[in-house]
């Protein structure tokens, strides 16, 4: 079992013929970041004809049968997600309407205040509002797993105390080891874990130590620091990788419709684009490496098969979203 806790590549065939090549059993793609509801439908559309096109490759996750049957075809399944809670726009209605059409993961923020919580990026973290709630315990009635990712330290912490089921952080990293806006407190991470949450690791330069320049030596030895905190099982890959993008994307990624201004996120006017991946991680073929480092660092490979997937699948389970 091999699972990534997310992406958003520029989907092509090369893109799923690396994901086979690597083995994926299953990838959360983000199918939305600033799109409201009929946007996203459409995006559900083009996926579609990716699964129409592209069917020796890849196919849709709905249940965990799904995933299971994907492993034993060689195909990799698709579990889709948004990055911002604009699909459902102001109704909590759409969020059963979207998890019928394939939507399992959710985040409450991107960056920004939403609706429903605060985003990292907000000077301050007003928590969950009274929508925030109500949406999560609609998230928890049909199926669909809260994504604290973008999200600041109060919005976070409460919206783990208010699921009655776990929830994750799909792509961050321990702010112990990078402490970049988007990484997360220890405090966090060991009340996400006490909750049966999960961490996915990011590859994303700007939540490295050392961005670009983070070494796989670094990386790893992180992974097992983390594990010392909150054990094995909390823990699995979310590497956010944006394989083949251009840098238009990270721009409306950033800015969406919310300002006319540039805003450079997590970069800077020097360095306004996609930063480059560390050497050792450039796309995915590439895991083979992460998987090596940890066995050369006394990874026992039952520890190992947890991080890579096994403990994704296990979190699927525990919240329901995969009926």
């Amino acid at each position: 079992m091999f699972i990534d806790g997310l992406q958003y590549c520029n989907w092509s065939k090369k893109i799923f013929e690396d994901w086979r090549s690597a083995n994926l059993t299953a990838v959360h793609v983000t199918i939305s970041y600033h799109e409201q509801f009929r946007e996203t439908v459409s995006n559900f559309e083009k996926w579609n004809l990716y699964f129409e096109n592209f069917s020796n490759l890849i196919m849709p996750a709905y249940t965990i049968s799904d995933i299971e049957y994907a492993k034993a075809n060689k195909k990799t399944a698709v579990i889709f997600g948004f990055q911002n809670p604009s699909p459902i726009e102001d109704d909590i209605g759409l969020i059963e309407i979207l998890h019928r059409l394939g939507g399992r993961f959710m985040q409450l923020t991107y960056n920004n205040q939403s609706l429903l919580a605060s985003g990292c990026y907000e000077e301050k973290d007003n928590g969950l509002s009274r929508m925030g709630k109500e949406v999560i315990e609609e998230m928890n009635r049909v199926g669909m797993i809260i994504d604290m990712s973008h999200s600041g330290e109060k919005s976070t912490i409460e919206a783990i105390e208010h699921s009655k089921l776990p929830i994750t952080i799909s792509h961050a990293n321990p702010s112990f080891w990078h402490n970049a806006k988007r990484n997360k407190s220890n405090e966090i991470l060991k009340l996400l874990a006490s909750r049966g949450g999960i961490l996915g690791l990011s590859l994303y330069p700007h939540h490295l130590k050392n961005n670009s320049n983070c070494t796989l030596d670094s990386f790893c030895k992180m992974i097992v620091d983390l594990i010392e905190v909150i054990g094995v099982d909390h823990v699995g890959f979310g590497s956010d990788l944006c394989q083949n993008q251009p840098d238009s994307v990270v721009e409306w990624m950033r800015v969406g419709k919310w300002t006319k201004k540039t805003d450079y996120g997590e970069g800077s006017a020097s360095n306004p684009g996609f930063p480059k991946m560390p050497s050792w991680f450039r796309g995915n073929r590439d895991w083979k490496n992460i998987l090596n480092k940890l066995r050369e660092l006394g990874l026992k490979q039952e520890d190992i098969n947890k991080l890579k997937g096994l403990n994704w699948y296990n979190f699927l389970i525990k919240t329901r979203a995969f009926k």
